[in-house]
Formats: C-alpha cells, structure tokens, sequence
C-alpha cells in the first residue's frame, strides 16, 4: 500500500474504496495512532453510522472482518474518533490522531448459555475470549478479531506511522480510561505495537506455568478465579503487565492464539524458550 494526496492506494496505484464521511474537522496535526472496535454487526453497518451527519463520529479508516479497508476521512484531516480524550500533554485526541475502527462487536455478555452483542447478535465459543479489561476487576466476553483483520492493521498502520513519523499506537481505552474498552483484551496490542514501532522496549515477552496455577480476575488471591482455573503446568501465556508480584497475561491455545486474560502470580511462571 502507498499513500497518495492523503488518500490510501494499494501499490499498483489503484485507490483503496473511499467513502467520504462529512463528520470531519480541519488540518490535522497527527501524532498517535488510536484503535477502536465498531461494537457493530458488521463492517457495513459501521460505515454507514460513522457517514451519518446524525452520528457526530467518524474515523479515518475501518478494517473489516476479511481485512479489507474502506477510507472515510483523508489523513490530513481531523476525524471525529476520540471523543473526550486525554494523552500524557494532550487534551483532545481527534487534532492528534489517526483513527482506525476494527470491525468488532466488542464486550459480549452470557446469556441463556450463548454470548450476545448489545444489538442481539450471538456469537459461538470460538469467537470469544472471555477475559478481564486492564480497567475492570470482572472477567467479561470479548469478540477475537481475525487474523486477516492483525495483519491488515499492522500493514497499514506501518505505512501511517512512517509518512506521517507517528510517536506510538494507542487505544481507545487509554486515552478515555473510564469512558471507553475498546479495542480490549481480544485485541494484542503489545503484539501490534511491536511490530508498528519496532521498538526493543515492546518486545513480547511469553511464558509458561511451572504448575498447575490459578488465574484470577485481579493481582491477588481476594480476587475472584476465572472460570478456566486453575490453568494446566506447561500453560502458554504472554505477558502484558505487571504489578509487584502478579502479571497480567493472555492464555494461550497450542496455535500461541490468545483465549483468556488474567492475573497469575508470578511464582508460578518462568519465560518460555
């Protein structure tokens, strides 16, 4: 992909499909990237909410479920994405950043044994993950985004951070803490963010439990155990933070695919070779 007069072009010079969205400011002076989930049933549905004059949002791009991409806003225009934002010195986030919306329904809840989206879809076992929010304390369902949808996202999110010399990629839910979830823990951030900047300090580091070991909904044994406790010794788990003694991870199947996210303790896990 390449990018031409602020508007995304595959490498043959043929344009990625523009939908122009009127929900849009003036000259943008980017500095982040931020990721979103539409918390819609599809693609489509996203880019028709996000082109309503009734909406008051928009983004610069949406990545569907299959990783195509639709342009809605040019990258040198602000587009209506953060809403209410705050980063480190910034009040404001729409003037400083790019916003990609990731087709994605988002937190699910369990109900009558199935996992439903806000707007009633039901979705099966193995498109959820069923996880704690780094802002929660309460383990919830969250829609996996695909493979196809990763590997779009860090093709283009590269090419942005490069022509435009962006510092970092964020989500939704840091700069609106409180206020926001999204992308959430089905999304890999630390995954993503590596392979966008390139940077030593965001390499992935994977473990493994030593034991049979319990995972928790917090850092410390008052927490509630998830559902999957305890997890089997030899468990697959990539870390995304620590606090003193207790890491937050995501379980990993045998594929190295995020299933679940919790807290273990860091007594029971040593890196994995």
């Amino acid at each position: 992909m390449k990018i031409i007069r602020h508007r995304l072009h595959h490498d043959d010079g043929k344009p990625i499909p523009y939908q122009s969205s009127p929900n849009r400011g003036g000259k943008i002076d980017a500095r982040y990237l931020v990721m979103h989930a539409t918390a819609s049933s599809s693609a489509d549905s996203a880019i028709r909410h996000l082109r309503s004059p009734l909406s008051n949002a928009s983004a610069h791009l949406v990545i569907a479920r299959n990783g195509a991409i639709t342009q809605l806003v040019p990258f040198d225009r602000v587009a209506w994405h953060a809403g209410r934002s705050r980063w480190q010195d910034l009040v404001g986030l729409n003037q400083h950043s790019i916003g990609i919306e990731i087709d994605n329904a988002g937190e699910l809840q369990r109900k009558g044994g199935a996992w439903r989206a806000w707007f009633g879809t039901i979705y099966p076992d193995d498109q959820v993950m069923e996880a704690v929010h780094k802002h929660s304390t309460i383990a919830r369902g969250w829609h996996l985004y695909t493979e196809e949808q990763l590997q779009a996202v860090i093709e283009v999110s590269q090419l942005l951070v490069t022509t435009f010399e962006l510092v970092d990629v964020l989500g939704h839910d840091d700069i609106a803490p409180g206020r926001k979830t999204d992308p959430g823990p089905a999304f890999p951030m630390e995954h993503v963010r590596a392979a966008v900047m390139g940077r030593q300090e965001d390499v992935i580091e994977e473990f493994q439990t030593t034991v049979d070991v319990n995972i928790r909904t917090g850092p410390g044994t008052d927490y509630e155990k998830l559902e999957i406790s305890p997890l089997k010794a030899k468990t697959g788990l990539r870390l995304h933070m620590r606090e003193s003694t207790w890491y937050y991870v995501d379980v990993l199947d045998k594929k190295g695919h995020p299933t679940d996210s919790g807290w273990v303790h860091g007594d029971y896990i040593r890196p994995a070779k």
